[in-house]
Parts: C-alpha cells; sequence; structure tokens
C-alpha cells in the first residue's frame, strides 16, 4: 500500500537493500556494500521541493501570456492592421503552425546541448522580447512599421513559447525524486495544470476588454491588450530565474530525436545502396544502432500511423481562435447592458475542458463502458473525431444564417461608393464611370438619405460622373475619382443657400469593419457658425463631439450600445434607434435641412445572439477530450519507454500539419462563401475519420510496457487491472 511518504512499501516484513549513506546524503559513516534493515523501519522522508512552485508560477505567467495575446491576435490583425479576413487568418494559422513547430526545436536543443534551466532562460527572454515587440506595432498612431513588427514579434513568440513547451513540465517533475515521490509528483503535475487553465481562463476573458478601452489616440488599446501578457512574461522570467539556486539541473544527455533521426537515415541510405534482401528496411541500419533502437522504433511507426489523420482534427479545432472569432464578430453578445466580446467566446473551450473532463472520466466512460459501446480508445478517437464534423456542421448552419446580413469587404478590383445629400428637397441621382464604364440607373435619393453601391469597378482608381437634378438645385454635374478597395462616401449640400448651387465634400474614406460596439460618424455641415457640438446620452453615458469646420466629417467614434438621445447644438434628434452591437450609422447634419439631423444605419447592428455558438464549442470540448486526452493517453502507452518523447513530438507536429492544411485552403479560397468552406471542413473530418476507423481495425493492442521504476516482478494481477483501465478489450470481461 501507499504509505506517507509517497512510495510503495509492503505490510510484510522485507529485506531491503540499501546503497551505502555516502551515495545517499553524503554520510561518512563506513558500511559494507548494503545495509540490512527491517522494512518496517521508515526511511528518511525526503523534503518536497519547495522550488517547484516558481516553475508553477512561471507557467502561470507564460501561460496568461500566450493564450492572452493569441484570444486577440487575429481580431487585430484584421481590425488594426486592416488585413483582409483571409489574410488575417492565414497569419493566425502561419504563426499557430511554428508555435507547434518549434517544440521539436527546443527538445533538441535542451536534451543535446543547454539543457533545460538554460533553454527555458533564453527563450523566455526571447518570447518577451517578441510580446514587447508586437505591443509596440499596435501603436498605429506612432507611424511604427506595424506590420513588419507584428511578424517580427509573433516570429519571437513561436520560437519562444514553442522551444520552452517541452521543457518547463519535464523540468519541474526533475525536482522530484521516484519513485520515493512519485505522488508528490502526481500532485505537481495537477497543479502543474491548473496553473496552465487559469492562467488562459483569466486572460481569455481580460485581454479581450483590454483591447476595447480607448488609448493614445486609438478607439481601441490592443497595445495595453498586448502588453498586459508582455509584462507578464517578464515576471515570469523574474520568477523562474529567482528559483535558480534550489533547482535540481541534470546535464544534457542527448536527444532521442536526433538518434532516432539518424537511424531512420542510416537505414534509407543503407538500403538504397545495398542489394541485400532483409525482413523490415530498418534492419539496413548501421551498426552503431542497436538492435533495441530499432525494436523501438518499429513499435513506434505502428503508433505514428494512426497519427496521419489527426493533423485535420486540429485544422478543425484550431479555428476556434479565427474563423470562430470572426464568426462571432458579427453576432451579438450584449446580455442587457453588458457586452461579451467575440473574442472572450474562446474561455468557453477550457472552461468546459475543466468541468468535462471529471465527468467524462467518472461518469460517461464508465456507464458507456457498461452499455458496451466506446470501451476501446480509438472507438473513442473516432467518436470524438466525427463529432468535430458536427461542430462544424453546426458552425456552417450558423453562417448560412449571417451570410444575408453581413456587410460587404471592399475586395480587390472593386470600390464601395456611398452619395449622402442634405439637399433640402428630393433630387435625381444618375451617372456612369468606373474601369468597365457601367451606368448609374437614376435614382430618387431624399433628402436627408444615401444612395450606395457596393460593387464599383475601379482598377486603381476611377472616375466617376454624377448628375443630380431637383426642383431645389440648378441641373449639378461632378466627376469624382474612386480609389479601388476603399469605401468612400461624398454629401452633397447647398454651398449657398440663398442659391441653387450644389457642391460635394468629400471623398471620406469609411472603414467598415465591424466589432462588439456600435460605430458613428458624423458628416456636417453649418451655414453659419464656427463651433458646434453633438451629444450622445444614454444610461450614464454622456459623449460630446466638437464640429470645428462649416462643412466636413467627424471620424467614426465607437459607442458601447445603448438606446441614445442625440442632441445638435442642443436640438434633439428624432427617430434614433437602439445603436447596437455591430451597427455602422451616420449622423447626417444640415442646418439648412429640415429636419437638421438624421441618423441613417448604413450596416444593420448584428441580430443572432453570440450565445448560438455555444452548442458548437461544447461539441468541439467533447470532441477534444475523446481525440487529444485519450489519443495522448493511448499513444504513450503503446509507445515504448524511451520513445515516448518520440510520440510527444509526433503528436505536436500533427498540430502544425493542421494549421498547414487551413493555411492552403484559406489561400486557394476554393468556395466564395465561408459556409460553403466550414461544410468543407466537416466533409474532410468525416472521411479522414473512415480512414482512420480503417486503420483502427488492422492495429493490434500490445500490452502497455512497464513503466522505468517498475520491478520486473509485478504480480499478474496488478498487471491485468492496469492493461483493464487503459484498455478494456485487454482484459477477461465477465460481465
Amino acid at each position: 500500500m501507499a504509505d506517507n511518504h509517497g512510495y510503495e512499501q509492503d505490510d510484510a516484513k522485507a529485506v531491503v537493500l540499501k546503497p551505502p549513506a555516502s551515495h545517499e546524503n553524503g554520510g561518512d559513516r563506513k558500511v559494507s556494500n548494503f545495509d540490512i534493515q527491517d522494512a518496517e523501519v521508515p526511511e528518511k522522508k525526503l523534503k518536497y521541493p519547495k522550488v517547484v512552485f516558481f516553475i508553477i508560477s512561471n507557467e502561470f505567467c507564460e501561460r496568461f501570456t500566450f493564450y492572452g495575446m493569441r484570444t486577440v491576435l487575429s481580431l487585430f490583425l484584421k481590425n488594426a492592421l486592416m488585413m483582409e479576413e483571409s489574410d488575417a487568418t492565414i497569419t493566425y494559422h502561419v504563426w499557430t503552425l511554428l508555435c507547434y513547430f518549434f517544440p521539436v526545436v527546443g527538445a533538441i536543443i535542451a536534451d543535446s546541448w543547454l539543457g533545460k534551466f538554460k533553454t527555458i532562460a533564453i527563450l523566455s527572454i526571447v518570447y518577451a522580447i517578441g510580446n514587447i515587440v508586437v505591443s509596440l506595432s499596435a501603436v498605429t498612431t506612432w507611424g511604427l512599421p506595424s506590420l513588419e513588427l507584428t511578424y517580427l514579434g509573433l516570429m519571437l513568440i513561436a520560437i519562444g513559447t514553442g522551444g520552452i513547451k517541452p521543457c518547463v513540465a519535464s523540468f519541474g517533475g526533475e525536482q522530484f525524486t521516484v519513485p520515493q515521490q512519485a505522488k508528490q509528483l502526481a500532485g505537481f503535475f495537477s497543479v502543474f495544470y491548473f496553473s496552465i487553465n487559469a492562467g488562459s481562463l483569466i486572460s481569455t476573458f481580460l485581454t479581450p476588454e483590454l483591447r476595447g478601452v480607448s488609448c493614445l489616440g486609438m478607439d481601441t488599446c490592443y497595445p495595453l491588450a498586448f502588453g498586459v501578457p508582455a509584462i507578464l512574461m517578464i515576471v515570469a522570467i523574474v520568477i523562474f530565474i529567482a528559483g535558480s539556486g534550489g533547482y535540481k539541473i541534470t546535464k544534457p544527455k542527448g536527444n532521442i530525436m536526433v538518434d532516432v533521426t539518424k537511424c531512420m537515415g542510416s537505414a534509407v541510405v543503407n538500403k538504397i545502396k545495398s542489394k541485400e534482401k532483409k525482413d523490415h528496411w530498418l534492419d539496413y541500419a548501421g551498426p552503431a544502432y542497436s538492435q533495441t533502437l530499432r525494436d523501438d522504433i518499429r513499435a513506434v511507426l505502428r503508433v505514428l500511423i494512426l497519427f496521419v489523420p489527426m493533423p485535420i482534427f486540429w485544422a478543425l479545432y484550431d479555428q476556434q481562435g479565427s474563423k470562430w472569432t470572426f464568426q462571432a464578430n458579427n453576432m451579438n453578445g450584449r446580455i442587457g447592458s453588458w457586452v461579451f466580446k467575440p473574442d472572450q467566446m474562446q474561455v468557453v473551450n477550457p472552461i468546459l475542458i475543466m468541468i468535462l473532463l471529471p465527468l467524462f472520466e467518472y461518469i460517461v466512460y464508465p456507464l458507456l463502458s457498461k452499455m458496451r459501446l466506446m470501451r476501446k480508445p480509438l472507438q473513442r478517437i473516432a467518436t470524438g473525431g466525427m463529432l468535430a464534423a458536427v461542430a462544424f456542421i453546426v458552425s456552417a448552419l450558423i453562417q448560412i444564417q449571417l451570410d444575408p446580413n453581413l456587410p460587404r469587404d471592399t475586395e480587390r478590383g472593386f470600390a464601395q461608393v456611398r452619395v449622402f445629400s442634405s439637399l433640402p428637397c428630393n433630387v435625381t441621382l444618375s451617372g456612369s464611370g468606373g474601369s468597365d464604364a457601367a451606368s448609374i440607373e437614376p435614382f430618387n435619393l431624399p433628402s436627408m438619405g444615401y444612395w450606395e453601391r457596393l460593387d464599383f469597378a475601379a482598377e486603381g482608381s476611377a472616375d466617376l460622373s454624377l448628375s443630380v437634378k431637383g426642383s431645389c438645385v440648378d441641373d449639378y454635374s461632378a466627376k469624382l475619382t474612386i480609389e479601388e478597395k476603399n469605401a468612400v462616401s461624398f454629401h452633397l449640400y447647398l454651398k449657398d443657400p440663398s442659391a441653387k448651387q450644389v457642391t460635394t465634400g468629400g471623398p471620406y474614406v469609411d472603414e467598415f469593419f465591424k466589432d462588439a460596439v456600435a460605430k458613428v460618424r458624423i458628416m456636417y455641415r453649418f451655414d453659419s457658425g464656427s463651433s458646434h457640438s453633438v451629444n450622445f446620452k444614454a444610461d450614464g453615458r454622456d459623449k460630446t463631439f466638437d464640429l470645428d469646420a462649416s462643412a466636413g466629417v467627424y471620424e467614426m467614434k465607437d459607442l458601447e450600445p445603448a438606446q441614445y438621445t442625440i442632441t445638435v447644438d442642443g436640438k434633439p434628434v428624432a427617430d434614433v434607434p437602439y445603436l447596437d452591437v455591430g451597427g455602422f450609422y451616420y449622423l447626417l447634419v444640415d442646418s439648412t435641412a429640415s429636419p437638421m439631423a438624421t441618423l441613417l444605419t448604413v450596416i444593420p447592428a448584428n441580430e443572432l445572439s453570440l450565445f448560438w455558438q455555444m452548442p458548437q464549442y461544447i461539441i468541439i470540448s467533447v470532441a477534444e477530450i475523446m481525440v487529444s486526452v485519450t489519443g495522448n493517453e493511448f499513444s504513450f502507452t503503446q509507445a515504448p519507454n524511451s520513445m515516448k518523447a518520440v510520440v510527444f513530438s509526433a503528436w505536436l507536429i500533427t498540430d502544425a500539419f493542421g494549421n498547414a492544411i487551413i493555411i492552403i485552403i484559406e489561400s486557394v479560397k476554393i468556395f466564395p462563401r465561408q459556409s460553403d468552406e466550414i461544410f468543407l471542413f466537416a466533409g474532410l473530418m468525416v472521411f479522414i475519420m473512415l480512414v482512420f476507423i480503417w486503420l483502427a481495425v488492422q492495429y493490434k493492442p500490445v500490452e502497455p510496457p512497464a513503466s522505468e521504476e517498475e520491478e520486473e516482478d509485478t504480480a499478474p494481477a496488478k498487471d491485468k487491472k492496469r492493461n483493464s483501465m487503459l484498455d478494456p478489450a485487454m482484459a477477461q470481461d465477465k460481465d
């Protein structure tokens, strides 16, 4: 049974062979080769290595940093750097790919050259520098090369987080003496896992709130959203180095990945050169590679075949931070007066995982086992993969509901044009122009209204000829210049109220990206006075904008969703709708018109509730437990002890390949509609799971290898119990 020291001890008396004291605690007592002691005499209790709390605190800060900046990254790329959604998606997943590629490099550096402590310390500094660079790139008002700095910062972060990923947990484990402290070691990993989730939960919720404030002349504050994680990474470095005096540091002993690569390379080269026939291609490896190494590689390859379908699963799973966030950005997260931001939906996954893990372990799996369902690990993985496809089908159905009401992005080769009129009468608007010289059909443009065309052909730039006719104006024509990929607005108003002479204000470039706020732009014209004001007031919110010129435009401002009372120079604006999440509004003001001011809805607010995404998040979280958790456990129990690091690295690489698949599909742009692309991923997942099922049927599980500390004469009953826990099919079933 397990005693309070954390290692196993038999109830009966036994002879225990102990090494000399000089080998244990530095004692100088003269003894024979072994002391004979009674097992009932307890050994000296090993002190808990309190230094691991430096490592746990470091991990909390690092995970806070990683998940915090990742949560807001996709929206930063689209909204602040003005990337197209597809380009932002590609950039996000290229970075994620690198984050899951560099762990292999970090493991080789740590195990072959620097050791874990130096690797963590050095790459953490690289990591922190990357966060600082990204924070600076987010200050778009300083005139810095924001895009270039962002790319540089993301690369440094990928090197840093990827490089330390395989080192921190194992470095913490090395602080314990096993098997004597096996229980304490298990407790450490539980706390370690909790610190990861705690850092993730807090930062995933907090950083979207930070980006929502105004700072440095910007309506949003991405520098703060990235800056706080950067500060936490600096704190992580300080904490980690502060514990350096108490760490147990082991010297590098070489990396098994290097040995495996060399052995496989030798086998391939020799097979090409040799004419001799051998049973297996690994048998061609040179004599420097032991038979044990070759056998272990064979065993690992049998497991790695089952990894082939896994990249598709990660291709779906990792889109929570990109496509699902962009989808959430077109939905309404308002709960009363508080708005749940689109990137905050990512917090749902870690919360669900912490709830569902024990639920599945102690209730769902035992219940399914009694029903003779999903009793084998590979069955669970296949089911989880199918559930991931279901999650994407749900997401596609939501996207179908969103598509008709989405604002149209300004595409290459086109421009969006809007003409606003504050003329005191209705007019007829017509014209022609653009790269295709298309005509503008006569349009009845009401006073205090607007006309728009969202697909105006403009390669580079193009001219638009407008003609205006009405009772309150002389015939008016103007030639306007439109720029490709821009949404521009023009304002028609009377130049002189006493005459019928029209003039055009603009072009004013509009930025129509949507966010979890209401956006308002003021287009105005006053015939007298140099100072005027517009006030928005609702529920304790009170914002006043000063207008200084006789005619012009006040740049877009973010307003929290609310029912506002709007006044212009103290006069109320009638019929003001609820300014809601995602809505884009123009306040058109002209002191010569009646009414003097009108609020126009240019882009409707988001109508579909953000919380319709909950089903897809629940399903993908269940899929994660069935695929990721089960896959890790199964693969590690099927791999030889010497190859567990290889399996872990291969598992991370499948995530990198999954992001590569997203990049390829997003670059090709097979489908014009987002919902079709989501269905494509769901279909790929179903197909690849059918392939996985075919592979799983042919796979024959092996008995899990004994741990390095497990004695060779372990009781058969204990083996049987352990095996039945890992795979019910490997034990005799009496039910």
